[in-house]
C-alpha cells in the first residue's frame, strides 16, 4: 500500500533539505496554500506536520485545510504571520526554529552598523568611480567607545549582537523588558530613553501590533543628529515616513535597514537618500542557517513520529 505523506512542506530554500523524511516517503512538497487545498481530503486529513517559514506563515484558513495537524514548524524567528491563537484553539504545537539564524542575523546587524558608520557603500563607489584620484574620502564614524542601545537585548539575537558590539569595544545598554533582566547592563525604561543614551540604536524586537511604529519622530529626535538607527527586527517597528524626514532633515545621521515596512517595496524617497544602507531582508539568508534550520525541523518531526534520526532509511 502506498504511504500517504504525513508531513507537508513548502518548497525548500537553497541550502535546506530533509533527506530522512524523503527517504521514508513521509514528506510531500507543496507550492502554496492553493496546492494544499487541491489535495484529496484523505491526504489532507493524514497530515500531522506542516513545515512553513516566517514569510509564508500559517493563517486560520490554511490551518482549516489540515484537520489532523499536530505540529507547525516555522523555519525562522518571525511569528507575525502565524495565527497563534488559531493554533492554540486547535491544540496544534508550534516550533519556531529561530536558533538556526542567530549568529547570521547578528553578523548582518554588525555588518550594517559598520557599513553605515563608515559609509562603505559610498566609499566603494568613490573608489570605483575614480574620485579617489583627486580627493580623500570623508572620515567615517568610529564604533570604539560608542554606545549601542539594543532593543531586544535579552533574546538570542540580541545577545549575539551584544557580544559582537563589545568585541568592537562598544558600550552596550538595553531596553527594559523581562527578557533583559539580570544581564548586567544598564536598562532604559522606554525607547525614547534608550535612543537618548545611544550612538547606535539597534532594533531586534519581534514586531506585532503593540510595537508598530515604536520608533517615530520623538524617538528619532532623541537619537539625535549624530545617531545611527539599525533595524534587523521587523520593518513595522519604524514609522517609515518619520524616518525619511529625519534622514532628510539631519535629525539623525544615518540608518541601516535589513527590514522595511511594506517590504519588498522600497519608498523612492528612502532609496534616494545617501545616508541609508539597505539590504533585502537577508539576516538569516545563508546556506548554513538554512541547513541548520532544516536539520532541526527534520529531527523534530522524527521525534514526533517516534522514528530515529540519522542516516536516511532505504526504501
Amino acid at each position: 500500500m502506498e504511504t500517504i505523506p504525513s508531513v507537508l512542506c513548502f518548497p525548500a530554500l537553497p541550502g535546506g533539505s530533509y533527506p530522512c523524511l524523503v527517504a521514508r516517503g513521509l514528506l510531500q512538497e507543496v507550492a502554496d496554500a492553493a496546492a494544499i487545498a487541491a489535495l484529496p481530503s484523505s491526504e489532507r486529513a493524514a497530515v500531522r506536520v506542516l513545515i512553513t517559514n516566517a514569510t509564508r506563515g500559517c493563517d486560520a484558513a490554511l490551518l482549516a485545510l489540515l484537520p489532523g495537524l499536530e505540529l507547525l514548524i516555522s523555519l525562522g524567528a518571525g511569528l507575525d504571520r502565524i495565527d497563534r491563537p488559531a493554533l492554540a484553539a486547535r491544540g496544534v504545537a508550534l516550533r519556531a526554529v529561530g536558533e538556526a539564524l542567530t549568529e547570521d542575523v547578528a553578523d548582518l546587524a554588525m555588518a550594517l552598523t559598520l557599513m553605515t558608520a563608515r559609509r562603505l557603500v559610498a566609499a566603494d563607489a568613490f573608489a570605483r568611480g575614480g574620485a579617489w584620484q583627486g580627493a580623500r574620502f570623508a572620515p567615517g564614524r568610529s564604533l570604539a567607545g560608542a554606545t549601542m542601545g539594543i532593543a531586544g537585548v535579552g533574546g538570542r539575537i540580541g545577545q549575539a549582537i551584544r557580544r559582537r558590539a563589545e568585541a568592537a569595544r562598544m558600550h552596550v545598554v538595553g531596553l527594559a523588558r523581562p527578557s533583559a533582566e539580570g544581564l548586567g547592563i544598564a536598562l532604559l525604561p522606554d525607547m525614547a530613553a534608550l535612543a537618548a543614551a545611544s550612538d547606535v540604536l539597534m532594533l531586534v524586537l519581534p514586531g506585532g501590533a503593540g510595537l508598530r511604529h515604536v520608533v517615530g519622530t520623538p524617538v528619532l529626535r532623541e537619537l539625535g543628529p549624530d545617531g545611527i538607527l539599525i533595524n534587523v527586527g521587523r520593518g513595522e517597528l519604524v514609522d517609515t515616513t518619520a524616518l525619511i524626514a529625519a534622514l532628510e532633515q539631519g535629525m539623525i545621521a544615518a540608518a541601516g535597514l535589513d527590514v522595511l515596512e511594506g517590504e519588498p517595496a522600497v519608498p523612492a524617497a528612502l532609496a534616494a537618500l545617501p545616508n541609508v544602507t539597505l539590504t533585502p531582508h537577508i539576516g538569516g539568508a545563508t546556506l548554513g542557517a538554512r541547513a541548520r534550520a532544516a536539520a532541526i525541523a527534520e529531527e523534530t518531526v522524527l521525534d514526533l513520529l517516534g522514528l530515529h534520526a540519522g542516516r536516511p532509511a532505504s526504501a
